[in-house]
């Protein structure tokens, strides 16, 4: 769904409540990324009766009280490991606001590789916002809500110009201490894991419908006519379907064995498989060119071929060309 730019992500989801209620869809839940998030919407989809899961970041509020009451109860227990994902995950189930009314399921993770990353862009950020203050010292300048939170702001008492800005230590302190980890909402009871693995599956989806763009050139269709439009759209979007298939079985297949191979991409994958030819010899009958290589056998039994199948198909087709 296109949305214009200028409407948030806040508002724009009672919208499209409201038009999956015309559709006549009930029984539905709805995947959502934090952008989604507000007290107001966990209310609408509420009164509507659909189910919901969101991402929230780590550092709002009451998400933060949260992860500060289970800090350091999961992070290092095995048993808590979701090791699908890389992360150490943990289910409480309590209210999100103080004035609500229902008990949500709160999923909290840490991801021990993600620490290094967000503390550095906390740090470079507050470094550049430190040297914005000092390009604006004694001199009559606004500054955002962000400036107004990291620091202690100075202005001299007269002039009412800025002097200088002097680091929020405890708030800085406590969103480096938050870096690696996030949440996600439930309304229905479920496994951090369980929660954890929904929420990716969408951004799979994403993946999928911008790999329509990528790969299959529906970005520029290139037609001369509608019906052409929608005859291209319709195959492209078949060929989404199968890609996404092949993508979802290599995957599988990469997570039974010990070390992942390069060749288990689906663009590896089909570029090994053009590999597999039939030639025409001196007695005019199509033969297999070659015998099906290791690595070939690996990536055809994610989806459960075998190179007997092929050595049939292959005879199979044989006998036809043959026959014309």
């Amino acid at each position: 769904m296109q949305n214009p730019g200028s409407i948030n992500d806040v508002s724009q989801l009672q919208f499209m409540v409201e038009k999956v209620k015309g559709y006549g869809y009930r029984n539905i839940g709805f995947v959502l990324d934090r952008g989604y998030f507000s007290k107001e919407n966990l209310r609408y989809m509420d009164s509507n009766g659909f189910g919901f899961l969101i991402m929230v970041k780590g550092c709002k509020e009451f998400i933060s009280q949260q992860i500060r009451k289970q800090k350091g109860s999961f992070e290092s227990d095995w048993g808590n490991q979701i090791a699908e994902f890389g992360v150490y995950g943990k289910t409480v189930h309590t209210y999100v606001y103080a004035a609500d009314t229902k008990k949500r399921y709160i999923h909290i993770y840490y991801s021990a590789s993600k620490v290094a990353g967000e503390r550095a862009r906390l740090e470079e950020n507050i470094l550049e916002m430190q040297s914005y203050l000092a390009r604006y010292q004694d001199s009559d300048h606004e500054f955002g809500s962000a400036f107004h939170k990291y620091f202690h702001m100075h202005y001299n008492k007269e002039t009412g110009h800025f002097v200088y800005g002097e680091p929020n230590l405890p708030v800085i302190r406590d969103e480096l201490d938050l870096c690696g980890y996030f949440a996600i909402i439930t309304s229905e009871k479920m496994s951090a894991k369980e929660a954890i693995s929904l929420y990716k599956n969408r951004d799979v989806s994403e993946k999928v419908f911008r790999a329509d763009k990528s790969y299959l050139g529906n970005n520029c269709l290139r037609v001369a006519s509608e019906e052409a439009d929608s005859n291209k759209i319709f195959v492209g979007f078949i060929a989404l379907i199968i890609r996404s298939k092949m993508y979802t079985a290599l995957k599988a297949k990469a997570k039974e064995l010990i070390k992942k191979p390069n060749y288990l991409t689906v663009p590896a994958a089909i570029r090994e498989l053009e590999k597999i030819e039939m030639t025409r010899q001196l007695d005019r009958i199509y033969r297999l060119d070659h015998a099906i290589t290791k690595t070939q056998k690996v990536i055809l039994s994610a989806f459960d071929i075998d190179a007997a199948q092929v050595k049939y198909k292959a005879n199979y087709i044989s006998e036809i060309l043959k026959g014309k």
